[in-house]
């Protein structure tokens, strides 16, 4: 006769232990959703646009690696005072202007101006470009109504509108 198995009289406990969240924060180990409406909604941007901007960023990040190479390489061949004097002014020069070319196109995003007109920009300071800007922002950009409904609103008298009676209504009006 086979043994049979007695089941043992010793407990096994599982000891759980559960840790309290303080104020503010969510207990760990559940994952709580958040419903639909409370989640960002991301504007979607067409892939064209995307690859565009991203062809131009790839483009102005070419045109800065050649002019560290030929500012290393200006820096490089100076042998005298002079020549190095001369390449460091020529650089304050080049980032003046590119540091007035970023100014001019954060204005013009700033007041939604197009590139053509960001280049024609007036004023030494950022408060004169934004003055201009505002100025050439009334004549660029169209004055949007107050309103864009352009007929009746459904939301208003809903509860006035009777189907049968404005049925007769109509055929009584109706001349054969």
């Amino acid at each position: 006769m086979p043994e049979q198995e007695t089941p043992s009289t010793e407990e096994t406990t599982v000891e759980e232990t559960v840790e309290t969240p303080q104020e503010g924060e969510e207990p760990k180990g559940e994952e709580t959703e958040t419903p639909a409406e409370e989640k960002p909604t991301e504007e979607t941007v067409p892939s064209e646009v995307l690859r565009k901007k991203l062809t131009e960023a790839n483009a102005e990040a070419a045109n800065y690696r050649t002019k560290l190479r030929e500012t290393e390489a200006k820096l490089s061949s100076a042998k005298t005072v002079e020549e190095f004097e001369a390449a460091t002014t020529e650089l304050r020069g080049q980032i003046e202007a590119l540091e007035r070319q970023i100014l001019l196109n954060d204005v013009a995003a700033k007041y939604e101006l197009p590139a053509a007109l960001a280049k024609r920009l007036n004023g030494a300071t950022a408060e004169e470009l934004e003055a201009d800007a505002k100025e050439l922002q009334k004549l660029v950009a169209p004055s949007q109504p107050e309103s864009l409904s352009g007929g009746l609103n459904p939301e208003e008298d809903a509860d006035d509108f009777d189907p049968v009676k404005a049925a007769m209504a109509a055929r009584a009006a109706r001349r054969y």
